[in-house]
């Protein structure tokens, strides 16, 4: 173990530290989800980081990922020609790539992931694997099943996992509902993995299993974040009960995959409105505050970053530290996870492609940290989605909903925090599965 792994390990307590400086209520602190948070996500990283096994398995599962990936462009190529052609590569008919299109290459594997988990849900394959993680999580951290269930489900999808506990959405108590939706923006849905997968892939060729094994390690670290930030008061009603997911199952397979296809479609419409909408008031924003800035600077002489970015860096420049990022890349780190906050994690790990190529990075810890940092909808955007998504199916809950919101978005950010402390403690130089 080295010095960063050392304040990786630290870099946990402290963020439950900061978490409990926030807490609603500091003695009534459930140390047994504490205990068994951290338990399985240690359990986790030591089977990926550690076993030869694990990390076997691991390499596999990065494999299949990519390959099912060419498969969904499949039928973006058909559409889109050389649009859809991923960077440095040729098609069957010899033409190059034209460079990377988000639009052409990335999103309509969206639609295809929304297929494909729709076609899961159809044959009962997901239920029976978000009840399975849901049952582990209800038995060892003595969680209501509505709470458990709701984190199993976010391990693979998104703002939709609200609907597999829709039936006691309205019975749920407050604490519960603040780690309904901090599991949310702590974790990522399958279908939007994509995004993250063919901006890094090229520079970063593990990204797949590491995305996947930061949404598992999330889900823990959301609920233990959650728990320390709003105790639980009140007497669950589905306490230590096993539930089944609450799903509207298709009448045929093929109705299956029509609906999958449209939510995916609908998806891709909300992330491109967000975006142009972010992404064009981060741009006034910093034409505004950019232009005061510098005249702040030729005054003061100090040479201040005064983009929303920069800003940004300043704030998270400390987790970037706490987590175990190496201070030779802390800064650089700092801005792209700070960003995130605001414009949304499609962005961030873009960016973080961007300084990996242009070699901005001296350790290749600090990309693998990074990018456990930033799984996660984290973001004020997300924030309201969730909040609005949730509302519209528990309306009688809708102003506490609305209450624990911006608490959610706390607990969520520092859970992503947690788990990029988990991959930071087990990093090791040697590993076959990081950056190969």
């Amino acid at each position: 173990m080295d010095i960063y792994n050392f304040v990786s390990l630290l870099g946990i307590f402290v963020l439950f530290g900061i978490a409990w400086l926030m807490s609603t209520d500091k003695r009534n602190i459930n140390f047994r989800v504490i205990f068994w948070g951290l338990v399985l996500q240690f359990l986790f990283a030591i089977f990926v980081f550690v076993i030869p096994a694990g990390t076997k398995f691991f390499l596999y599962i990065n494999d299949l990922v990519v390959e099912v990936l060419e498969s969904a462009s499949s039928g973006a190529k058909f559409l889109f020609g050389r649009l859809a052609i991923p960077p440095g590569t040729i098609n069957e008919s010899g033409e190059s790539s034209l460079g990377f299109l988000l639009a052409f290459q990335v999103f309509p594997t969206i639609i295809f992931f929304s297929a494909l988990m729709s076609i899961l849900y159809f044959f009962k394959v997901m239920p029976m694997v978000i009840k399975g993680f849901s049952y582990v999580f209800t038995r060892l951290m003595r969680l209501s099943g509505a709470e458990s269930l709701s984190a199993a489900s976010n391990i693979f999808v998104g703002i939709e996992s609200a609907l597999t506990i829709k039936p006691h959405l309205n019975d749920m108590t407050r604490s519960e509902l603040c780690t309904v939706l901090t599991v949310g923006m702590a974790t990522v849905s399958s279908n939007v993995l994509a995004i993250y997968i063919f901006s890094l892939q090229n520079h970063f060729p593990t990204i797949a299993g590491h995305l996947i094994s930061a949404s598992i390690l999330s889900a823990p670290a959301a609920v233990v974040i959650s728990k320390i930030m709003m105790p639980e008061r009140e007497a669950p009603k589905t306490l230590g009960m096993d539930i089944s997911p609450h799903y509207e199952k298709e009448n045929t397979f093929f109705e299956a995959i029509i609906n999958g296809a449209d939510s995916g479609l609908k998806l891709i419409v909300g992330i491109v409105a967000l975006l142009i909408a972010v992404l064009g008031l981060v741009a006034l924003f910093d034409l505004i505050i950019g232009g005061v800035g510098g005249e702040v600077n030729q005054l003061t002489g100090f040479n201040i970053d005064w983009s929303l970015k920069g800003l940004m860096g300043y704030i998270f420049y400390p987790f970037s530290i706490i987590i175990g990022i190496p201070v030779s890349d802390a800064y650089t780190i700092s801005k792209i996870i700070g960003e995130r906050t605001i414009v949304t994690e499609v962005i961030s790990y873009q960016d973080l492609a961007s300084v990996i190529e242009q070699g901005s990075l001296y350790e290749s810890r600090s990309a693998v940290v990074a990018t456990y940092a930033l799984c996660g909808f984290a973001h004020l955007a997300s924030m309201a989605i969730f909040v609005g998504g949730i509302s519209a199916l528990a309306i009688k809950r809708k102003a506490v909903i609305a209450g624990v919101g911006f608490r959610a978005l706390i607990a969520a950010t520092l859970a992503c925090l947690v788990t990029a402390c988990v991959a930071g403690l087990f990093y090791n130089n040697n590993s076959m599965i990081l950056l190969k």
